[in-house]
């Protein structure tokens, strides 16, 4: 018994170091060869340090600290058509979560997304990075564009 939880806490160690080794590199390469970035070399994560920590503490998760998703599940947010089209839809989404089939770069998903954060400003915060993480050029939105949206629970 003993021996077969050594070796487990071996694996979970041996997993762990391997993951976080992974998720701090400063560029990561995916397999379509299209550069992104990861773990603080993004500029987004010193233009926008609060949206920053929310995205990696509630949205990475998902959409993954490369903002790449997981196909056919968690769209992506790099690049993306739909996010970029509707900022103040992005702000309505990370408040109230979403429970709509979307279109995202040709691809559709409808998977469930929960309400994200609690409050117009971190929504604000949040989605402010995401527009402007690994490369998207999507702009800023304030707290006074957003305040009409409702908080729906």
């Amino acid at each position: 018994m003993k021996k077969s939880v050594l070796i487990l806490v071996l694996i979970l160690v041996v997993t762990a170091g391997t993951s976080y080794g992974y998720l701090t590199r400063a560029v990561l390469t995916s397999p379509d060869t299209m550069t992104v970035f990861a773990s603080g070399d993004d500029p987004a994560d010193a233009n926008f340090p609060e949206g920053a920590k929310i995205y990696k503490e509630k949205c990475a998760a998902c959409h993954q600290v490369t903002g790449l998703g997981v196909p056919n599940a968690f769209p992506p947010l790099k690049g993306s058509d739909y996010l970029l089209a509707d900022k103040k839809r992005a702000v309505k989404q990370a408040l109230n979560g979403s429970h709509e089939e979307m279109l995202v770069n040709g691809v559709t998903y409808n998977m469930p997304m929960p309400p994200q954060v609690d409050n117009h400003q971190d929504a604000v915060h949040v989605i402010n990075y995401v527009l402007n993480a690994w490369g998207n050029e999507g702009g800023t939105i304030t707290v006074e564009e957003v305040k009409d949206i409702k908080v729906v629970r």
